[in-house]
């Protein structure tokens, strides 16, 4: 870790540096902005990198580094992301410790080159499995390293792909990390995960179709018992809120200045925040969202519903509060455009 207490970095080197405080080894990965500057921030750092052919390759490559125990990951965005998919989708099936870190890009196909929350469904439900894997989503530097730690930390424990769903905001910006705060974090060691002089069947292709409903049914139960250890949330002056805003990542940090700026004019608005995407903080929601007093339930988002869509797959059908939506697709989202949509609201 950095010997001075509190640096002031970019969402870059905080993913950096939290990558070698967790002990990663090894980066495979391929150029795209606006990851690009933690592939060459890794290279810089002397640990093993490699710059692949194309996203394809890095995913498999990180595949190949857990396999022989060793702490890997890879970044990547937009398009790279669609072809990541491939590998996690295997590391899905096989139940591997890869971390990914995530900088959305306005899509679809290459779009813009910087920001949006439009990778949320292809983050938590990419591939061709059932989304069973860890996905976080930080609003803050401070929140990146730590998210980062808890990606590789939780990868390994738990043996699931993790995924940091970050942002070019995030990654761009500078902010003052206090790392005294985060020194008591311990590493989950690795483990070769193929033991030596042994031959192991280890299939992530099933020829009878009872075998992989067995083997899917298995991975769905160890995540759902996990879930309670892992989930994570923010919530903000829910106590006697008729008006719910849920929001994530950077947007959730904006809509949390709102809310507070709403409360001065007594208006009374609380925050729900997910930090934990998969799984999904449910339960934590399904109770504040069942108090009588949540009259309104406002997805913020820079996408057209992605959040939403799971708010509303996760929220408990007998939850009979209204939704409302503020959705900006690849557009960054300021607490005053927060605070004018709600004021606007009729309850």
């Amino acid at each position: 870790m950095q010997n001075n207490k509190k640096q002031f970095l970019t969402g870059h080197e905080v993913v950096v540096q939290a990558a070698l405080d967790a002990g990663a080894e090894s980066m495979f990965g391929y150029p795209i902005t606006p990851t690009c500057e933690i592939l060459s921030g890794w290279f810089e750092s002397g640990k093993k990198c490699l710059q692949t052919e194309d996203e394809i390759a890095a995913g498999f490559g990180v595949c190949g580094a857990v396999l022989a125990g060793e702490k890997s990951f890879t970044a990547s965005s937009g398009p790279g992301h669609i072809l990541l998919q491939d590998s996690f989708s295997m590391a899905e099936a096989m139940r591997l410790p890869v971390v990914l870190i995530v900088g959305q890009r306005g899509g679809p196909s290459s779009g813009t080159v910087i920001y949006s929350q439009q990778e949320v469904i292809l983050a938590c439900f990419g591939g061709n499995g059932e989304g069973m894997r860890l996905v976080y989503s930080p609003s803050n530097l401070s929140e990146l390293y730590l998210l980062t730690r808890r990606a590789f930390n939780e990868a390994w424990k738990y043996r699931y792909p993790a995924i940091v769903l970050t942002d070019g905001y995030t990654l761009k910006i500078r902010q003052n990390v206090d790392f005294d705060q985060f020194k008591k974090i311990e590493n989950i060691p690795p483990i070769s995960l193929i033991p030596e002089n042994k031959i192991v069947h280890w299939p992530n292709i099933y020829t009878a179709e009872e075998e992989l409903n067995i083997v899917l049914e298995n991975t769905k139960n160890d995540f759902e018992n996990i879930a309670k250890e892992i989930v994570s949330f923010e919530s903000k002056e829910i106590e006697d809120a008729e008006i719910l805003l849920i929001a994530h990542g950077i947007v959730g940090a904006v809509t949390k200045i709102a809310v507070e700026e709403l409360r001065k004019q007594n208006i009374k608005v609380g925050l729900f925040r997910p930090i934990t995407l998969r799984p999904f903080p449910k339960q934590e929601l399904d109770k504040i969202c069942g108090w009588k007093k949540i009259k309104k339930i406002v997805v913020v988002e820079s996408s057209f519903g992605q959040l939403a869509r799971i708010v509303r797959d996760q929220l408990a059908p007998e939850i009979d509060a209204s939704f409302d939506y503020l959705q900006k697709p690849g557009l960054g989202i300021e607490p005053e455009e927060v605070i004018e949509f709600v004021k606007n609201i009729k309850i």
